[in-house]
């Protein structure tokens, strides 16, 4: 009987052994951690949004500078499927208004559950801190509590994730067993972060507090999501999305009043405010909540009392920040394993029958059920490929 190792126990890795198992490969997974599925639990802990219902081409093309590589793979393993997936797990779904995609427990712990049973029912093996060191004569070497280990492999899957999060597993420290073997790699850096902001003393009691109803943009980057002010900065998912274009080096712009344009806020404003301080006018012309006129206080003081040239920074705050918040803290990166080292079944040009899938590979997406639906179809596409070729 063939078997294949899978090393990394989050969703790409867990696809990747389900599909190897159902396949009649015997399936052995090894994780470096206590337990599985760590990043995986920590990303369901606010609502794991499973993917996103959306038509084909928008889907993908949130993979950006990635899209046309992974389309088969995001064709063959798509929103729709994802659900599907889910569901035979038996895991009621609802879909949001943006068109996310939420099982209704929230939760990431009963569809790990659930999943870890299936996989269970297959025979899939599980190993739990074993980290993995390197590959020799077709063996995964691996350190152990009971001292060095090897695994025979005719089959082996690297889903070992990105470079954030270390704590949860995925520390980026594959890299250095890769590239001497002649894996092409891209530099890890960080996607999906919060933007650091050094606050004034000024904003210490908004700190906490959520920006709703804004715009935001960051070069070519734009995202009508919301904002929270920590006392490192900026996080959210409406930060998330723009913050690739900060980490290229744009300028992260706030638009206050969105639902306005700039010659409708410029007449709100023109309007007689009498006795009013200039900040309590543009609250009550503009319906403005403490936060943003705080924010707008924060960034562009002292403010213009032109009608115009205050629509015009109430539009668009410039965002005084310091870049992106530490990789580790971002909640996925891009660089990694480069799509030229890499063919098409995802196996690794320098190491036969050794094949990468999730964060492992150069891609980003913004969270939004992206990241996981990419993850579960590459460790799906790698799977099948695997098995064909080890059942040729």
């Amino acid at each position: 009987m063939k078997h294949a190792v899978v090393i990394g126990s989050g969703p790409a890795g867990l696809m990747a052994a389900e599909v190897l198992a159902q396949a009649g490969i015997a399936v052995t997974v090894c994780d470096a951690k206590p337990s599985v599925g760590r990043k995986f639990l920590m990303a369901g802990k606010s609502g794991l949004n499973i993917t996103k219902a959306e038509d084909e081409e928008a889907f993908q093309a949130s993979y950006t500078d990635a899209a046309t590589w992974l389309a088969p793979m995001l064709a063959a393993f798509d929103p729709d499927t994802v659900q599907s997936w889910a569901r035979g797990l038996e895991q009621e779904l609802f879909t949001g208004t943006t068109g996310r995609v939420f099982p209704k427990a929230m939760k990431a712990s009963p569809l790990l559950r659930a999943w870890l049973a299936r996989l269970d029912a297959l025979g899939v093996t599980f190993n739990t801190r074993w980290r993995w060191t390197g590959l020799a004569e077709g063996r995964a070497q691996f350190d152990t509590p009971e001292g060095v280990q090897n695994l025979h492999a005719d089959a082996t899957i690297l889903a070992l994730g990105g470079a954030s999060w270390r704590r949860l597993g995925s520390d980026g420290k594959w890299a250095e067993i890769l590239s001497p073997l002649g894996v092409p790699l891209a530099p890890f850096t960080a996607a999906n972060a919060g933007v650091a902001v050094d606050w004034s003393d000024y904003m210490g009691k908004h700190l906490g507090s959520a920006l709703k109803g804004i715009a935001l943009k960051a070069g070519p980057y734009t995202s009508r999501g919301e904002a929270v002010l920590s006392r490192a900065g900026l996080e959210g998912g409406g930060v998330y999305s723009v913050s690739r274009g900060v980490r290229e080096g744009h300028r992260l712009q706030i638009d206050l009043a969105p639902d306005l344009e700039m010659a409708e806020v410029a007449a709100k404003l023109s309007k007689h405010r009498g006795k009013a301080t200039l900040t309590s006018h543009i609250r009550k012309a503009l319906k403005l909540d403490a936060v943003k006129i705080a924010l707008l206080q924060e960034m562009a003081m002292p403010l213009p009392s032109d009608p115009k040239a205050l629509a015009a920074l109430v539009k668009s705050v410039r965002i005084k920040n310091t870049g992106l918040r530490p990789m580790d803290e971002a909640i996925s990166t891009a660089g990694g394993i480069a799509h030229a080292g890499l063919d098409d079944a995802l196996m690794i040009k320098a190491l036969p029958d050794v094949y990468a899938v999730g964060e492992m590979l150069d891609w980003e997406a913004p969270t939004g059920g992206y990241l996981i639906t990419a993850c579960l179809a590459t460790g799906a596409w790698a799977g099948q490929h695997a098995a064909a070729r080890l059942l040729a």
